[in-house]
């Protein structure tokens, strides 16, 4: 679940080959890997691929090229992305944070986890449900994260998007001739006449 079989590299690898052979045109597949990369900085965690599919499907672009690319966010990568989108949140809206950014951002997400697994509980024992915390999760940690994510996921999302067209673009150009080759070959044997074996007489 946090490891890939083959590794995080071939992982990636394995995207990037998928996203290539996406057929679509390049502008679309782009357009895709922008909103993947845009979510990426936003609090859905867990749900980034949801969230990148339907802002590819808005923007008319690839939604499978929209979901592999939010695997750049990963357990890797993750509290490097959360940390810039917090630290742009709280910029802007001028708060400050309590404690350590980190530490803020672990208890929050930690006191999160365990109030929702109490509250499910809740839901089929006797227990009391208590929703207090979700207040401030939200102003210390979501709403922070979700407007801190803008900026750096429209910034990481272009970089994705006039980095990709042109490689997209000669991969498709490429595997194009690679088929016409290939095609032309196949004709060429098939209006070649058979030899014959037979000796004359």
């Amino acid at each position: 679940m946090v490891w890939p079989k083959g590794g995080w590299l071939r992982a990636i690898e394995y995207i990037k080959h998928r996203v290539r052979r996406l057929p679509d045109p390049p502008e679309r597949i782009a357009r895709g890997i922008w909103a993947g990369f845009a979510v990426s900085f936003t609090p859905f965690i867990g749900v980034h691929f949801v969230f990148g599919g339907l802002l590819a499907w808005v923007l008319r672009g690839n939604v499978l090229a929209a979901v592999l690319a939010t695997f750049i966010s990963n357990f890797m990568t993750l509290p490097i992305f959360g940390t810039i989108s917090l630290r742009v949140g709280y910029w802007l809206m001028g708060i400050k944070p309590e404690r350590g950014l980190a530490r803020q951002f672990l208890e929050r997400f930690a006191e999160a986890g365990s109030s929702l697994w109490n509250n499910g509980v809740a839901a089929f024992t006797p227990a009391k449900a208590n929703w207090e915390w979700l207040y401030p999760f939200y102003i210390e940690i979501f709403l922070p994260y979700l407007i801190g994510g803008l900026i750096p996921g429209v910034i990481l999302g272009s970089i994705g998007y006039y980095g990709s067209v042109p490689i997209i673009r000669a991969y498709q150009n490429r595997r194009k001739g690679q088929l016409a080759a290939k095609l032309a070959e196949i004709r060429a044997k098939a209006l070649r006449p058979p030899e014959d074996t037979g000796s004359e007489r």
